[in-house]
């Protein structure tokens, strides 16, 4: 056996003829710099076409492809960045609206309409649980839902309100029928923010017929914020 094989190295002479060169190579990365008319000369398949080009080429296509890689990148990252503004703004201009209530009544109808015309929501729910019904006597019963501590259905929100955290993506039937009743086939997605410590306060429900508009993955940040607000707003008079 050959000091070669022992050592478990090909003994093609073609094999070890490119490990040379390869090995050459990367002890001499200067080595095309100070023969720049090879560069010229040698000739390398081309990724798609099949034709050979030469190094110089090739390089030049490795690094065209990888700028396109950075644009491609680039632009998800700016229109995350366009996307977060208008939720900004979307943001800013719900806590507006709430700063202007007078009254718990005034609040919920500033929720309500935000969320339609601010947030575009195709259906939206408030449920408010400990806040005695005599303080919304005009309350839209098709957005506000007044619940008692111990109201079963509750139940199916106990994970959520343990969380304390916003939830996106498809509610329960039990869930969806107690929130939105005979609309409630029109939700395909909702979001689900508790209000107050674990939802001691009530569930604010954001809905779109659209089954990606809310989904499990998507940040909850501004939605966690919308309920912070939301809550703050509705203890001023509650």
């Amino acid at each position: 056996m050959t000091t070669q094989k022992a050592r478990g190295l090909s003994d093609d002479p073609a094999a070890a003829e490119e490990l040379a060169v390869a090995s050459y190579l990367e002890r001499n990365p200067d080595f095309f710099e100070r023969h720049t008319p090879m560069l010229t000369r040698l000739r390398l398949p081309h990724a798609r076409s099949g034709a050979t080009v030469s190094l110089v080429e090739r390089q030049v296509e490795v690094l065209r492809e990888k700028h396109a890689a950075l644009e491609r990148r680039l632009a998800e990252f700016v229109d995350v960045a366009r996307a977060n503004d208008a939720l900004a703004d979307r943001i800013q201009a719900f806590t507006k609206r709430l700063l202007r209530a007078r009254s718990l009544g005034e609040t919920v109808a500033q929720i309500q309409q935000s969320l339609v015309t601010d947030f575009d929501a195709a259906e939206a729910r408030l449920m408010l649980r400990g806040v005695p019904a005599a303080k919304l006597p005009d309350a839209p019963p098709q957005f506000v839902r007044m619940v008692t501590t111990d109201e079963p259905a509750l139940q199916s929100f106990e994970t959520l309100f343990a969380s304390g955290k916003p939830r996106c993506g498809q509610a329960r039937d039990i869930q969806r029928d107690f929130l939105f009743g005979d609309d409630a086939g029109n939700v395909a997605s909702v979001a689900l923010v508790p209000l107050g410590a674990q939802g001691s306060l009530g569930l604010l429900a954001i809905a779109s017929a659209d089954a990606q508009r809310f989904h499990p993955g998507m940040s909850t940040e501004f939605l966690a914020r919308m309920g912070e607000l939301t809550t703050q707003a509705i203890q001023r008079f509650a």
